[in-house]
């Protein structure tokens, strides 16, 4: 059949537009190309950026493997050989300078309260771990147990890329952001991937388009620490952060419980039965411990190392720092020993902070 120049043509507009209509549909049935309907990469950025720096408070918690750490290592190790250490973190901040964290790796567990210029820890392990080997640093752990001690916020995990609005962004977003992925799940909240590079950045798609996750990828270091996987949460909370109450300050041994250490032992009134006594020095304080210190007689034979005999004495009235007392105990029993033959040792215990 013959057809018309101007019919064809109208035929042919008639098929473009169905073409055009159909290609519309074909793209709000599925993830819009160009996210239409979603909010702009630019919005998601600002509104990551104003979360970290427009809220009073949020927190940082998930997992990341440190190079840099002193957490399982004395710090004089730490500095000549780095090794990797696997970490969990749980980070509460409030702005301007208060902070809450709590850091573990294996069995070391590392807690920090800061509040401006004031630093606090707790955690026995790691403080041993610091600690030296001569016998007061070892009375010193032991005396501390579980308590808060004053310390140096050198010791406190130090993340501005991931807190600070202005270092994030130029850290994860802007030129950093190669590929976008809309409707992502971070822990069923509807969420926008913004991937680089460096990490994996994860922002709620609703306003006011908070930073939810952090996946910081294997290899690259940000803030010496690597493999990061750190949820955003808790904007705008009241973590109720305060000074810990009974503070330990070993600048100042005076605020310890007794730590004392036997200065001599007098065995001349060793017969049988043998008394002894011991004079001992209080190197702490006279804070509350646990229980009051003991002091152990042991009486040796040289020959043998035979333990021929023993007792214990209570240290009761504990005296202050830098004190000296003295407590005694008798020896019932030497086994038949010549008592003139052997060695008596005296050694205490301190219990530590209750």
């Amino acid at each position: 059949m013959a057809t018309s120049g101007p019919f064809l043509k109208a035929r042919h507009g008639a098929l473009a537009l169905v073409a055009g209509a159909v290609a519309l549909a074909a793209l709000s049935a599925c993830d819009p190309t160009f996210a239409i309907g979603q909010p702009t990469t630019r919005a998601l950025e600002n509104g990551a950026v104003a979360s970290l720096d427009a809220a009073k408070s949020f927190r940082i918690r998930g997992t990341y493997t440190d190079r840099s750490t002193t957490l399982t290592l004395p710090a004089s190790s730490a500095r000549t050989t780095p090794a990797d250490v696997r970490i969990a973190l749980d980070l509460q901040m409030v702005r301007p300078n208060i902070l809450h964290v709590v850091v573990s790796a294996a069995d070391v567990k590392l807690e920090a309260i800061v509040l401006g210029s004031d630093t606090y820890f707790r955690g026995n392990q790691f403080l041993s771990q610091h600690m030296g080997s001569d016998p007061l640093s070892r009375n010193l752990v032991r005396v501390a147990g579980n308590s808060w001690w004053k310390g140096s916020a050198g010791n406190v995990p130090s993340l501005p890329d991931l807190t600070n609005g202005a270092t994030f962004r130029a850290t994860f977003l802007g030129t950093a952001v190669t590929q976008r992925s809309d409707h992502v799940s971070v822990d069923g909240v509807d969420s926008v991937g913004l991937s680089g590079p460096r990490a994996d950045v994860f922002i709620g798609a609703n306003p006011p388009y908070r930073v939810l996750r952090v996946r910081i990828k294997k290899g690259v270091v940000i803030d010496g620490i690597t493999d990061g996987d750190l949820r955003f949460d808790s904007f705008d909370k009241d973590f109720q952060i305060a000074a810990p109450s009974d503070v330990i300050d070993f600048s100042n041994l005076s605020t310890l419980p007794p730590i004392y250490t036997v200065v001599s032992v007098d065995t001349s009134g060793c017969a049988s039965p043998c008394a002894v006594s011991a004079l001992l020095k209080n190197l702490g304080g006279a804070s509350a411990a646990l229980a009051p210190s003991t002091v152990t007689f042991t009486m040796t034979d040289p020959a043998s190392g035979k333990v021929l005999a023993g007792c214990q004495a209570r240290v009761q009235p504990d005296v202050g720092y830098n004190s000296t007392t003295t407590v005694a105990c008798t020896m019932s029993s030497v086994n038949g020993q010549p008592v003139s033959a052997a060695i008596v040792t005296a050694t205490a215990d301190n219990p530590g902070h209750a």
